[in-house]
């Protein structure tokens, strides 16, 4: 079993908050790290994910996760019936992104089922650099594909159908 740590910034007062609300208009993005400075881990064998709400405007931090027991990068897993990826899957619920570096089949595959459109990215980058992009995205004219995963997000309206009901 994989256990999952989040990270949230907390009040000053100790009170632990609630599950943080996604502002109108955000997209959550997930994003594969090592160190929470740059996008530079592959999904299934990345120890922490930097979660952030991106809008038109800008993006505000959400939470860390982070895991310790990922697979290797050997193209190789484990036979022994551990499953390392649903944990992960299960953890980043409600985000609508997830930006990687690679991504195997069958875990692209329990992402996308989870309505998480995973982005694989040729090389690392700062994730202010990925941030920027993605609100940048929003604030323009969206790619179809992403005016689809807003639209399943709540976030833009749907396309209007043209069929006669």
């Amino acid at each position: 079993m994989t256990a999952v740590r989040r990270l949230s910034l907390v009040a000053t007062d100790g009170e632990m908050p609630a599950a943080p609300e996604r502002p109108a208009g955000a997209v959550r993005v997930a994003i594969a790290t090592t160190d929470m400075k740059a996008l530079d881990a592959h999904f299934g064998s990345a120890r922490r994910f930097a979660v952030y709400d991106v809008t038109q405007a800008g993006w505000g931090f959400v939470e860390a996760l982070a895991f310790d027991d990922v697979t290797e990068e050997s193209g190789s897993h484990k036979t022994d019936g551990d499953d390392r990826i649903t944990p992960k899957v299960n953890a980043l619920s409600g985000c609508h992104l997830l930006f990687c570096l690679a991504i195997g089949g069958p875990s692209a595959a329990k992402v996308v089922s989870a309505k998480i459109h995973p982005i694989k990215v040729q090389a690392p980058s700062p994730i202010e650099e990925v941030l920027e992009k993605t609100r940048a995205m929003l604030a323009g004219t969206p790619p179809p594909w992403l005016r689809k995963v807003l639209a399943q997000a709540g976030v833009a309206a749907p396309k209007p159908s043209f069929a006669d009901d």
